[in-house]
């Protein structure tokens, strides 16, 4: 009997734990509004939940959801319904491809078109590492530039590329090699011009400390077994540095391939941005 009663005390202590211990399942569906990446610029009293980006070529932390773009930049919509609404009416298109998914992960280079409104955009960022909505021209939005991740060879020996933004590239130029820049026709996926990661070249920073700042690649510094660090100097002659996988090339010498959003990727201090200020107010 005593047995008995161990065997059962044991039993039930043990499903307790399984049951306490017993993960999630499958991926998650919600995301708190105070876990929301920061450059969302979302105000922590207006809720407790933020838009969950949906799967797609761009990372969670790295995107910016429809929903954030219509509702709280182009303020299209007032609510996560009246953006539901517009989507549904195919009114959005990224990247030349209508998206009707509310939380569709628009990423860095995506154009988004608008075409009842005759509007195009693209995604880049400002020195604070936030994304801007830079008005471009119909022409424009055909094509988007993307960085080269990796160059390798698949299966029956056929040479590809990975973007990016997810992309595949088969039979791409052989002179393209990964930290490149390739300028891609939206249209048919093909490749039109590339940028070589070279010394000389304008590049912008996708990342880190210097966030979004624009400069011409001076030097590169290699360290085998480590970061590669690549030092840059903006059109103010403000030299900066981080790694190369934060390195963007968008322009063959001084002349980029896009338009470049408001300050052209040039940092001001914090007394340049209070005279700034203040000449704006006047």
């Amino acid at each position: 009997n005593a047995e008995y009663m161990g065997e059962n005390s044991l039993s039930r202590t043990l499903g307790a734990s399984v049951f306490v211990n017993m993960g999630r399942r499958g991926p998650k569906k919600h995301m708190a509004r105070v876990a929301a990446p920061r450059h969302w610029m979302l105000d922590k009293l207006s809720g407790k939940y933020a838009p969950k980006p949906s799967a797609g070529p761009h990372k969670t932390r790295e995107c910016l959801p429809l929903v954030v773009l219509l509702r709280n930049r182009l303020k299209y919509a007032l609510t996560l319904k009246e953006v539901t609404l517009i989507v549904m009416q195919k009114l959005i298109k990224v990247d030349g491809k209508t998206r009707t998914d509310r939380n569709y992960p628009a990423g860095f280079m995506d154009t988004i078109s608008i075409d009842k409104t005759g509007e195009h955009y693209r995604l880049l960022f400002d020195t604070k590492g936030r994304f801007t909505l830079t008005p471009i021209k119909p022409d424009e939005a055909k094509f988007k530039l993307c960085r080269v991740k990796t160059h390798a060879v698949g299966k029956r020996g056929i040479p590809y590329i990975v973007t990016h933004d997810g992309r595949t590239v088969r039979y791409p130029d052989p002179l393209i090699q990964a930290n490149d820049t390739v300028k891609l026709n939206i249209e048919d996926n093909k490749i039109v011009d590339h940028v070589k990661f070279e010394v000389g070249n304008l590049a912008i920073v996708t990342g880190g400390f210097n966030h979004g700042r624009i400069g011409v690649l001076e030097h590169r510094e290699k360290h085998p077994g480590g970061y590669d660090i690549v030092h840059l100097k903006d059109a103010k002659g403000h030299a900066f540095a981080t790694r190369i996988s934060n390195v963007f090339v968008i322009g063959h010498g001084h002349s980029p391939l896009v338009g470049l959003p408001k300050g052209e990727g040039v940092r001001l201090s914090i007394e340049e941005e209070k005279q700034h200020r203040l000449k704006n107010a006047a």
